[in-house]
């Protein structure tokens, strides 16, 4: 869904600091330095209390992802840097990041500037930032749609849980804006640089691409006619895609740059990658992300995992220069293509559906409030909360496209109604690969309806024929369908209005997927044959993803708990 990562819009990377978490980094390199252990790999203890370098790579991979995972910003004990510790770790920046170029063959344009900044002002800007109008209005949004979908509770609290959950895993940024690598006074200079590293590849491809433009590609406006409804759609996933490319890419170099003295890289130990991304789901090592919702878990980590993954599945087929620059002048557009890039590479149209002009139906009572699409990453978050891993393995690959439309109540006027997921009828039709499929798809959503809502009465006699189920919930009507391949939803909407809306969403839809509408890419330099996409595909939009992406490196996804 655009949803996921959309609603949650934490990325704003063209606003401010894109910091990485360190969850991930931190698992990375614990994996890196048990997977290389048994080659008796040199190793040094990983406290915070020595300054003593670390004598192999991995050490310091271990080393980095321990101190990240204990150096949260809910941890004042840990000493700032000394004003030595602070010299060397400005000049390893210029270090790191001809190493990073030399990773990546992304050239070094000039250098980078460098602050050192403490852990209060890394809490003072997230809160800031979440503090925000527009911020804070897009979060409240975010927030209604994914309770409505069921994809938080009810009584969960967004915001300040994001904010802890952030200020826990933060792990370095690097801010596109200002063009600066914001160094954390709290961490040691050895442990600091595996992060460095994967930071400077954010200002390689800054200074490739303009990250500031080239990752905003989505409009944040609220669809108000058929033909801004569209436009969402067709762009609703590239934003996610993209963050997902220059994560994917910078957790690359965070790798090689970890192994850099054992002479193994990612590219040429192509049997780490499964390991890798079996470490990154073990949240173990963060409370907070311990105590997440999936969603928060899975959002926080797409772009690292899956997009880590995506970079070595192109490193491995089209080489350095496709996994690097070609993919940053023609990125993929949906996370159909990150969790496929066989699909990225072969050109595979995009499944997207459509929407037809229901705004006469629906605008005399509400008011359109979030359209998008219902991404294979979305559907894989969705099933796996619903129905548990298993449905989620067997279903998601069957997923075929899908989109929902959200509007809210005109009759809604006071704060608290409109904070209600009562106040929003939602719409969400999907596609799948054939009738079984389309059938424990609906199954598994109507088994949840009971999680959902209270008061929960089926009304049999109210169904037209075998393909309706119709629901009585606390919030109104609740109507499933299921046509061929298709399932329709229809939550909070009358009856009658849902069937005519469904009917017409219904009419428009074909049986072939649709490609999404071409973006304009940067121009490519250079000639190479690799079999990769030129100018076209591109979706933007999914917040939730990059609202934490924006964020920084993420401990989760360093090992530390990124």
């Amino acid at each position: 869904m655009g949803l996921l990562r959309q609603e949650i819009g934490l990325t704003e990377s063209c606003d401010g600091p894109r910091m990485r978490g360190l969850t991930a980094l931190v698992a990375v390199a614990l994996c890196v330095a048990a997977m290389l252990s048994a080659a008796c790999v040199a190793q040094t203890p990983a406290t915070s209390e020595t300054n003593t370098p670390p004598t192999a790579a991995t050490a310091s991979a271990a080393t980095a992802a321990q101190g990240a995972a204990t150096s949260t910003p809910g941890d004042a004990t840990h000493a700032p840097l000394t004003k030595a510790q602070a010299s060397e770790l400005f000049r390893s920046v210029d270090e790191i990041l001809s190493f990073a170029s030399t990773d990546t063959g992304l050239p070094i344009v000039h250098s980078v500037k460098r602050k050192l900044i403490t852990r209060d002002e890394v809490n003072k800007y997230l809160r800031e930032k979440f503090d925000e109008d527009a911020g804070a209005k897009r979060l409240a949004r975010a927030e209604i749609v994914l309770k409505k979908f069921g994809l938080l509770d009810r009584d969960f609290h967004l915001q300040p849980f994001m904010i802890g959950l952030l200020t826990e895993q933060v792990a370095g940024f690097y801010d596109d804006k200002t063009k600066t690598v914001n160094l954390l006074d709290w961490i040691e200079p050895e442990e600091q640089k595996p992060v460095l590293a994967h930071e400077l590849t954010h200002a390689l491809q800054d200074q490739r691409v303009g990250l500031t433009k080239w990752s905003e590609v989505g409009s944040e406006e609220i669809a108000k006619n058929v033909q801004q409804d569209n436009q969402h759609i067709q762009t609703d996933e590239a934003d996610t895609a993209r963050d997902a490319v220059t994560e994917g890419q910078a957790m690359v170099v965070f790798l090689d740059y970890s192994l850099r003295q054992t002479g193994k890289t990612l590219a040429n130990s192509p049997e780490m990658m499964e390991r890798l991304k079996e470490t990154l789901s073990d949240t173990s090592g963060s409370p907070m992300m311990a105590r997440a919702p999936l969603l928060l878990q899975q959002s926080l980590l797409f772009p690292y995992s899956e997009g880590m993954s995506f970079e070595d599945a192109i490193l491995v087929k089209g080489g350095k220069e496709a996994a690097f620059g070609a993919v940053l002048a023609n990125p993929p557009s949906s996370t159909f293509e990150i969790l496929h890039p066989e699909a990225y590479v072969a050109h595979t149209p995009v499944p997207v559906l459509r929407l037809p002009d229901i705004h006469p139906l629906i605008d005399a009572e509400y008011t359109p409030y979030d359209v998008g699409v219902m991404g294979e990453f979305d559907v894989q978050v969705l099933t796996e909360l619903f129905g548990g891993d298993a449905i989620a393995a067997a279903l998601t690959p069957e997923w075929r496209g899908g989109v929902y439309y959200a509007a809210q109540k005109r009759s809604a006027v006071t704060a608290e109604a409109k904070a209600s997921t009562a106040s929003i009828g939602l719409l969400y039709e999907s596609k799948w690969r054939n009738e079984d499929s389309a059938r424990s798809f609906l199954r598994v959503y109507a088994d949840e309806l009971p999680r959902k809502y209270s008061g929960l009465v089926r009304r049999t006699k109210d169904e037209a024929d075998g393909s309706e189920q119709v629901y009585s919930t606390n919030e109104g009507d609740v109507l499933l369908t299921i046509d061929g391949t298709g399932v329709f939803v229809s939550e909070g909407f009358p009856l009658a209005l849902a069937r005519k809306l469904r009917d017409s969403i219904v009419s428009v839809q074909s049986d072939g997927p649709l490609e999404v509408a071409g973006l304009k890419t940067q121009k490519q330099t250079g000639h190479f044959e690799t079999g990769l996409p030129g100018p076209g595909l591109s979706d933007p939009g999914l917040s939730l993803v990059r609202l934490m992406s924006s964020t920084g490196v993420m401990k989760a996804a360093i090992g530390l708990g990124e």
